[in-house]
């Protein structure tokens, strides 16, 4: 076995959040090794967007983030904020676009945002090892030892920036949570967040509309989404329904409000208006036909509304604003893009991100329990987080 090779800081993990902390340190001066088990650096940003990486929002704020405690991201993002992140997107000379909601795209492919965080990994002289699994990972006399192939690294300072479970097929692992769990760390249960919702029962039926989309606003808990919802062929998705998943428990409802532009009473004031006209029309008239036409049968008003009670309108106007869903599960971390929960924040100091009770171990990204909202939200807590251990380190 080779001699030991020393460093300030041994990165493990090379996605957003690792890549960013390792140019940080090194910039600083800070000799980096950067490791990862992946034969590429960034796998996860080059699938992000459809390819385009969604690489932040313009309206992050520490609200749009789920955690156990919610004011632990406050510090990282205010000090690293979207607004930094896009002055080194532009200082790269990389074309960007703003699509909805305040959500930033590349113009080119998201193969120039990891090009353009190596090139920052280069300025600072950072090392990257590749293709080997970390292991035999130990803390004695100040300095974390870690064997990376056929050789030994040791540093004062360990990063675990490894991330969490969701999407399996890229190499994810629930690595992080084994290691923070050897330190002393706790965490708080993982499960899959921004992921499609299924239906099962006497909601089967929706499954047949696979393919379907319509502008709702989708509700679990105390949240709520106005955009687009995607019934499948399990069940549903869509960003409306994706953005619920990350506030929705196993056991609860999710409402949808099918017309939310509508008014309250607006299908009584129909009524007056067009006494003529009945329920399937107006819903095809608002909504894709498929869709309209089950809703119209479930909710059996077939005569015009002239001969409908407004008790009866009434009701249905409550079942479209507020349609019950009792999903059976997720489609689980093989689908979901991120994932709740995760390295107990309470244990992280939010300034620097190093652990309050072990001395030079750090947790970022999405390995800690820190969840954004979907639209390039998680990009920039992984920027924000890195950052804020790269100053530390």
């Amino acid at each position: 076995m080779n001699t030991p090779t020393h460093y300030d800081a041994i990165i493990l993990g090379a996605g957003a959040a690792g890549l960013m902390c390792a140019l940080t340190a090194g910039q600083r001066g800070r000799r980096v090794l950067l490791v990862d088990h992946a034969e590429q650096v960034g796998k996860k940003i080059l699938i992000s967007g459809g390819g385009r990486c969604n690489f932040t929002n313009l309206h992050t704020a520490p609200d749009r983030y789920l955690s156990a405690n919610p004011h632990f991201a406050k510090s990282a993002l205010r000090r690293y904020t979207q607004h930094d992140f896009l002055e080194l997107v532009e200082r790269h000379r990389i074309a960007w676009h703003e699509k909805t909601l305040g959500q930033l795209f590349c113009d080119g492919g998201a193969r120039q945002i990891v090009d353009m965080l190596l090139a920052e990994c280069t300025a600072g002289g950072v090392e990257i090892a590749l293709g080997h699994l970390a292991r035999d990972i130990t803390h004695a006399d100040a300095s974390y030892r870690v064997t990376i192939g056929d050789r030994i690294a040791t540093a004062p300072a360990l990063v675990i920036a490894t991330g969490g479970p969701s999407i399996p097929k890229m190499g994810a692992t629930g690595f992080a949570y084994d290691l923070a769990r050897q330190f002393g760390l706790k965490i708080i249960e993982p499960r899959p967040a921004l992921v499609p919702l299924t239906l099962g029962g006497d909601e089967v039926l929706f499954r047949e509309l696979s393919g379907v989309a319509a502008p709702v606003e989708a509700r679990a808990g105390k949240a709520k989404f106005r955009e687009a919802a995607l019934f499948t062929h399990r069940g549903l998705s869509g960003p409306a329904i994706l953005q619920v998943s990350s506030y929705w428990r196993h056991g609860e409802p999710v409402e949808i409000d099918f017309l939310p532009t509508h008014p309250a009473d607006w299908l009584v004031a129909a009524k007056r208006a067009h006494p003529r006209t009945t329920l399937r029309k107006l819903l095809t008239d608002a909504l894709p036909t498929r869709l309209a036409d089950t809703l119209a049968d479930q909710l059996g008003l077939t005569t015009e509304l002239a001969n409908t009670p407004d008790k009866a309108l009434a009701e249905a106007q409550r079942r479209l604003s507020a349609w019950r869903f009792h999903p059976n599960g997720t489609e689980g971390f093989a689908k979901a893009e991120v994932t709740v929960g995760g390295i107990a924040t309470a244990g992280l100091s939010s300034q620097t991100m190093e652990a309050r009770d072990v001395r030079g171990l750090y947790a970022i990204g999405e390995a800690v329990d820190v969840t954004g909202w979907l639209g390039g939200y998680n990009f920039q807590w992984a920027w924000a987080s890195g950052w804020a251990a790269g100053q530390a380190i």
